[in-house]
Parts: C-alpha cells; sequence; structure tokens
C-alpha cells in the first residue's frame, strides 16, 4: 500500500505587494524581515510552522526570484530570516538596503514543513548556519503546547555569526526544560570539547547518544547544507531512530546535474506538453532537451517557481500522463516520489505526450 503525500500548501501563483514593517539585524550579516499584511490577504499569507515565502523583483526587465524560510510562529506577522551570501544580488539587497517602507512582491507561504503545535510531541532540530530559520518556527510554535518538548542542535561557525541568538536565549527563559539548546562552533573553542568543532557524522553520533538521545523524539527537522544533512541522515538510521524525519536543504554544496545531451534526445524531438495549473489546461509542443518547467513557461508566465535548483520544492508536480526523466532532487520526500510528483525544474520530458498537474 502506498502511503500518500505529504500535504503540502501550494502557493496561488500571483504576487502581492507587501510592504516591509521592520528590519532587525540578528547578527553582523543576517536580517530578519517581517512584512505587513493587509487584511484583505491575511487568510492568504496565514501560514503553518516550518513554511516559506517566495520573493520577486525585476531589475532591468529581468526576472528574480529567492524563497526564504519563514522564521515567526504561526499566527505572527509573516517573517523571514535572510544571511548574506557574498556578492549575493538578492540576499545584500535584503540585508543591506531594504528598509521600513520598502515595497516587495512576496507570494504567499508555501512548503511541506507543517508543524502542529496541537500535539504536545518530542521534536530535534538539528541546523546549521541560516537553517536556523525554519526551526524557530517550529520551536516558537510548538512549544505553546504545554506537553511538547524541543531539543535544538545549531551549528555555526563563530558565536558572531549566531543567527537569532537573543531570541533562542529567549525561548530558554520562557520555557525552561522544555527547550534544550546547544550551540556547536566550528571555529571558536568552546569549554567543552563535543561542542567544538563541525556537525559531522562523528559529533552527530556523540551528541545523540549522550547528551540527546535520539529515540526520545517524535519528529526530526533537519535544515542546513547537504553534507550535514547527509551525516544526520546517516546517524538516525545507525541509530534506528523511530522519529518521523523533515529534510530542508539551503544550499547544495555539489555540481548541478549535466544537462540532457544530443546523445540522449533524438535531434529535434519534442512532446506534446500539457500542465494544469488553477484547473486550467494548456497544452504546447516542447523540445525534450528542455525541462518541463522551461518549456511550459513558453505558454503559461504564472507556473510556481523559486529556486529552479531542485531544493525548494514550489514547482512541484504530478505526473499524470507520460514518460519523464527527474535529474536531481533534494526536495521530494519518497511517498511523494512513490504518488508520481517531480520536481519540474529538473525534470525532462521523455515521451510524445506528457501531463503534469501543479494542482495535485
Amino acid at each position: 500500500m502506498t502511503t500518500p503525500a505529504p500535504a503540502r500548501t501550494r502557493p496561488a501563483t500571483g504576487f502581492h505587494t507587501l510592504t516591509v514593517a521592520a528590519v532587525e539585524h540578528v547578527c553582523e550579516d543576517a536580517a530578519a524581515i517581517t512584512f505587513d499584511v493587509p487584511a484583505e490577504l491575511r487568510e492568504a499569507y496565514a501560514f503553518e510552522a516550518g513554511q516559506s515565502l517566495t520573493l520577486r523583483r525585476f531589475v532591468d526587465g529581468v526576472e528574480h526570484r529567492r524563497s526564504y524560510s519563514i522564521c515567526a510562529a504561526a499566527g505572527e506577522a509573516p517573517r523571514i530570516g535572510v544571511r548574506e551570501i557574498p556578492d549575493g544580488f538578492f540576499s545584500s539587497w535584503l540585508v543591506r538596503e531594504v528598509v521600513p517602507g520598502t515595497r516587495i512582491e512576496v507570494q504567499p507561504p508555501a512548503g511541506s514543513w507543517r508543524a502542529d503545535p496541537a500535539t504536545g510531541e518530542r521534536h530535534l532540530c538539528i541546523a546549521a548556519g541560516s537553517g536556523i530559520t525554519p526551526m524557530l518556527s517550529v520551536a516558537s510554535t510548538v512549544l505553546t503546547h504545554p506537553g511538547a518538548r524541543v531539543s535544538l542542535l545549531y551549528g555555526n561557525r563563530t558565536s558572531r555569526t549566531v543567527m537569532f541568538a537573543e531570541e533562542l536565549g529567549d525561548l530558554k527563559n520562557r520555557y525552561g526544560a522544555r527547550f534544550q539548546l546547544v550551540h556547536v562552533l566550528s571555529r571558536e573553542p568552546r569549554d567543552v570539547e563535543l561542542f567544538s568543532g563541525r556537525l559531522d557524522r562523528d559529533r552527530l553520533r556523540r551528541l545523540l547518544t549522550d547528551l540527546l538521545p535520539a529515540e526520545t523524539y517524535d519528529h526530526v527537522w533537519l535544515c542546513g547544507p547537504l553534507q550535514m544533512i547527509e551525516d544526520a541522515r546517516a546517524v538516525l538510521g545507525e541509530l534506528a531512530v523511530p522519529a518521523k524525519v523533515h529534510v530542508e536543504l539551503f544550499y547544495v554544496d555539489e555540481p548541478p546535474p549535466q544537462p540532457r545531451r544530443a546523445a540522449d534526445v533524438p535531434a529535434g524531438a519534442t512532446t506534446e506538453l500539457t500542465m494544469i495549473l488553477d484547473g486550467l489546461r494548456t497544452t504546447s509542443a516542447v523540445p525534450r532537451d528542455t525541462t518541463l518547467l522551461e518549456g511550459a513557461q513558453a505558454s503559461r508566465a504564472d507556473l510556481p517557481f523559486a529556486c529552479k535548483g531542485g531544493v525548494c520544492g514550489t514547482c512541484r508536480a504530478v505526473v499524470r500522463e507520460g514518460e519523464v526523466d527527474m535529474r536531481r532532487n533534494y526536495a521530494l520526500e519518497e511517498s511523494e516520489l512513490a504518488a508520481g510528483f517531480v520536481l519540474t525544474c529538473q525534470t525532462f520530458p521523455a515521451a510524445d505526450r506528457v501531463t503534469i498537474d501543479y494542482d495535485a
């Protein structure tokens, strides 16, 4: 029996222009940006813990999109956490130039991370760097249940690069023993050797064996670079942890997959691609050496997407007909793959006719 794919909230495809209500610099190279949502849009921008917002801006006529995790508790105004990437076109603008009153195009919340505050469960969060952003939303939301417990392992280079240090301290003060917080620094010595170094496979195994026994949790939330995610999943497997594991990447530190070559595709081959979005079916001929997303955009400009790197999951759709070839996936879970979902930004058509459904 196939396990049903987890429900995801796909954003309405349209963007709305929201006004920045506040900008708070949460460490030397990162900021939290809060949006003011008018009353008529509050239902559309209501979010669940762990979801994200896609932002859009046009510069010299070129469209740019980025997806950022929400770092507020469910029920609060939407707020994103942004770490500046060196020479980052979008992140530098957000961290250094955006001020209260700036107007930004924002898509409604999306994402499969949906921590339920009504269950009072036990949560283990493992984050590195800006991976703390969705964890802050998860922790501050679920801890509102008096029976919930959260343990957070947070890795950074130095104490100066710790995002939301004060807010994490406030959570500790507010919830006491129900919130365990462990900082691990890779480039700054700590009094305890276990807390000095990277969150690699060996250190995670020791932490989850000696300090925070992993078998005591109902949910494990992982957010960080690919290597940390892979190490954490390996350790959880070694320890036979029964908890539900949720994964989100903010960075993939490996080269992108090779595009389809002439040898893979007959010269001039096309596919009759039908896409279903917001109940509307559109069909067009697309080259087989073009991803489903790129091919579909030629006739539908309103398709959902953000990173185009196989990480955020915004462009997710179900294949209803035909064969396809997905080259990279860091966003879909096994149950989603079994249900026929693909990331259209990483998937090529491989049949005469293909139908994809964004409304699934």
